[in-house]
């Protein structure tokens, strides 16, 4: 296992929780977060049983935060996931099917102030509610983005244009839930990359985020988990160029633009560099 180096997790790996073989994986992957999934990955006959697999996880300090996808607010199985919230080494809920900030409040009146992942674009509505989250008192964390729900509920027959890209309605879907993470100052974590073999595809994409502003993905596997890591985590080029940014301003901290190795910098390159930094620490 490895210790979560920064508060924002890079890594965030999907398991299904009724099955011990995978969470056993899952656990000795190098994923900054765990999610175990009682929702989509879990057969309503299997819950129960997926309950209580995670009652009997082993108390552990350090390494990955264990988080848990608990059912939908309005689904039969919602209260009984709850009953896990009390386990000391769950960090924090993920919420499915999230439409607005007020989920986030109504989940946070039954459990407290336990952080929680929403996972905001899975319905037609979410698409209408992303700067809704934007609350300085709520325990949201992060906000990411799914295509495959939000497909099935505007009864899409596929999420891909002919050229293999994503439909514009999943590319705004992407960019809203980054826009309302950002809004309310929480993680944007990008969705799910679903070929698990295809790691060239992956990097791409991840690399891709991660240039647009997202700072973690989501992971069905445990072999995506290295390629997200990399791709999330700042190079020593980035690192070195970030520290004279900032030692630059700290020298002159009245200026407004300054010279960096030949390049003009500003005061947003300051917070970029700053955010760079904070990563790789």
């Amino acid at each position: 296992m490895t210790e979560v180096r920064r508060g924002e997790p890079r890594s965030w790996l999907f398991v299904p929780a009724d099955s011990e073989k995978k969470i056993a994986k899952a656990v000795d992957s190098q994923a900054d977060a765990i999610i175990f999934d009682l929702e989509d990955s879990v057969a309503p006959q299997q819950k129960a049983m997926a309950r209580g697999i995670l009652k009997g996880l082993p108390e552990r300090t350090g390494g990955p935060q264990w988080w848990v996808r608990i059912n939908p607010l309005d689904s039969e199985h919602h209260k009984d996931d709850l009953e896990l919230i009390g386990l000391a080494s769950v960090h924090g809920i993920v919420l499915p099917k999230a439409e607005s900030g007020a989920d986030v409040t109504q989940l946070a009146h039954r459990t407290g102030n336990i952080p929680v992942h929403a996972i905001v674009t899975e319905t037609a509505a979410s698409l209408f509610g992303l700067l809704s989250y934007r609350d300085p008192k709520s325990p949201l964390a992060a906000m990411s983005w799914g295509a495959e729900d939000l497909s099935a509920a505007l009864g899409a027959s596929s999420k891909y244009d002919e050229d293999g890209a994503l439909s514009f309605t999943y590319k705004l879907a992407r960019s809203l839930c980054l826009a309302g993470a950002i809004a309310a100052g929480v993680q944007p974590v990008d969705g799910v990359f679903a070929d698990f073999r295809d790691e060239s595809g992956l990097r791409a994409e991840a690399e891709a985020a991660r240039r647009e502003g997202f700072t973690g993905k989501l992971a069905i596997h445990p072999a995506q988990v290295a390629v997200i890591n990399a791709a999330f985590t700042p190079s020593a080029d980035e690192v070195a160029h970030a520290r004279e940014v900032v030692s630059a301003f700290e020298a002159q901290p009245g200026a407004g633009v300054l010279s960096v190795g030949g390049r003009m910098v500003d005061r947003p390159h300051l917070t970029q560099a700053q955010r760079t930094l904070q990563r790789a620490t």
